[in-house]
Order: structure tokens, then C-alpha cells, then sequence
């Protein structure tokens, strides 16, 4: 009973009606109580741009390189968003991951109270620890692009897939109803898409570059980058270009930009 009373599930028409057209953003939205991944429903799906699929249960999501996305069913927001951002060439739309990080990021932190940035990509830190709360997921399908986002709203420390990891009821939020929280990232998202699709993805003339490096905890910290290779790359982390690539300076002064597709980890040095 005590999971029935701490995680009601989601009110689908209530968030329809702030969230569908003609009252909100998107084009439609969907709940189901469970499925294997999110991503991989819109991906099949052919849906329409700005469609939303919400599980209340995914028993495999994913997050970056494959890694599992597991939690209890109620215990976070497991949900992904299918975009068509034709004005947006496909050099500029390896944004599209860190654009949603700065909405996750914004909505969270104003919705819940708790402090919260990213690591570089797309990872939400939250709290004083700085443990990761939520990931994101994007993949290009065909002309659209998919974005799953996975956010710990309840879990407890017993349930934590890692001990890294954190939710925003161990960091103490002040709010932890998941269709207000739900409402908020969604809002936030199709605000900060509109201004990314409108600039034809240049984040520096929407101000989203400006916005993502003042949320970004890796910007100004000793790193060591690893590899796919093996090969271990050790600076301290300085910029994000404008390709979304994260720019390291070594003890030499040399600067090496990296993506997000060539990077095993990015961690503290000292770590």
C-alpha cells in the first residue's frame, strides 16, 4: 500500500489539457503503464512532430552507450518526445540532447527546489552532492529526432540502480508530484526547442550555448576523459563549442575539443 500512496499513477486528461493542442505545445500525448522503452515505441510509431509517449513502468530504457535505466514503477518520469526540426541542419542537431539538458535542468531546479546542473553531455546533477538524478537519450530516426529522458522523482536510497545516483525525494524537493513536475520539464522543453528550431539550431544567437555552459558543472573542473580507445585524456575542462563538443586544456596549454560519441566517461581528475 505504501507505494499506491506515495506513487500515484499519472492523470493523463489533466496533463492533455496542459499539454495538447489547442491548450499546450504538443501534438499529442500518450501513458502507458508499462513498456520495454519509450524511445524505442515513438521510434516505431511514426508519430507526429512534438508527440509524447509516458511510461509509468520502463523495464529497458536505456541512457547513453547502452548503459540500463532501470527504476520501481511511480518512482520517476520515464518519457520521450518525437521532434521534426526541419529548419534545423543535421550539422547543427547534436545540440538537441544538450538544449534539452538546459530545460531539464531549469524546470527541475525551479519545480523542485533542489539545486541542479549538468555534466557534460546531458546529465542532471542535483543537489549539494552533485549525483545523477536523470539522463537523456537522443536518436535520430529517419528526418525526426527521438529524446527520452529518464528523472528519479521518489526513489529511495535502497533503490537506487547506483550508488551514484540520487532522486529528488533523497535531495530533499519540496515538490514531488509527477504531473506538476511532468508539466513543468515538457513546458520548458518545447520552450527552449521553439527558440533552438527558430535559429536553425545556432544555440549562440538563441542564447541556449550561453545558457547551457552557465548550468554545465564539467565547465571549469579538472577532468580525465577516457576513451573508447583506452587512451586517457587529463585538463581541465574549459569550454563547450559550438558543435556541442566539450574542450579540454591539458598541461601543455593544448586544447582538444571531444564529442560525446568519442568519450567512455568524463570524471573529476581526482577521481
Amino acid at each position: 500500500m505504501r507505494d499506491d500512496q506515495d506513487r500515484p499513477p499519472l492523470r493523463v486528461h489533466w496533463l492533455r489539457g496542459r499539454l495538447v493542442e489547442p491548450h499546450g505545445p504538443y501534438a499529442e500525448l500518450d501513458v502507458v503503464a508499462e513498456t520495454g522503452s519509450t524511445n524505442h515505441d515513438l521510434k516505431q510509431a511514426g508519430s507526429r512532430d512534438r508527440s509524447v509517449l509516458v511510461a509509468e513502468h520502463q523495464t529497458a530504457g536505456r541512457g547513453r552507450a547502452g548503459r540500463r535505466w532501470v527504476a520501481p514503477p511511480r518512482s520517476g518520469l520515464f518519457f520521450s518526445v518525437r521532434l521534426r526540426p526541419e529548419p534545423v541542419p543535421p550539422t547543427r542537431r547534436g545540440w538537441l540532447p544538450l538544449v534539452a539538458g538546459v530545460a531539464l535542468a531549469t524546470a527541475v531546479g525551479a519545480a523542485s527546489g533542489v539545486a541542479a546542473s549538468l555534466k557534460w553531455p546531458n546529465d542532471l546533477l542535483l543537489g549539494p552532492r552533485q549525483r545523477k538524478g536523470a539522463g537523456i537519450l537522443a536518436e535520430a530516426v529517419g528526418e525526426s529526432l527521438v529524446l527520452g529522458i529518464g528523472l528519479n522523482v521518489s526513489l529511495r536510497e535502497a533503490e537506487l540502480p547506483v550508488p551514484e545516483a540520487t532522486s529528488l525525494a533523497i535531495e530533499g524537493a519540496t515538490a514531488l508530484d509527477r504531473d506538476e513536475l511532468l508539466v513543468a520539464v515538457l513546458l520548458e522543453l518545447a520552450d527552449v526547442e521553439r527558440r533552438w528550431r527558430a535559429a536553425h539550431g545556432d544555440v549562440e544567437a538563441s542564447g541556449l550555448g550561453e545558457r547551457y555552459r552557465a548550468l554545465c558543472s564539467t565547465v571549469g573542473m579538472d577532468v580525465r576523459v577516457e576513451l573508447p580507445n583506452g587512451a586517457a585524456l587529463r585538463g581541465t575542462a574549459v569550454d563547450v563549442d559550438a558543435s556541442g563538443r566539450l574542450v579540454v586544456r591539458d598541461g601543455r596549454g593544448e586544447r582538444t575539443a571531444v564529442s560525446a560519441g568519442d568519450v567512455g566517461h568524463v570524471r573529476p581528475a581526482q577521481g
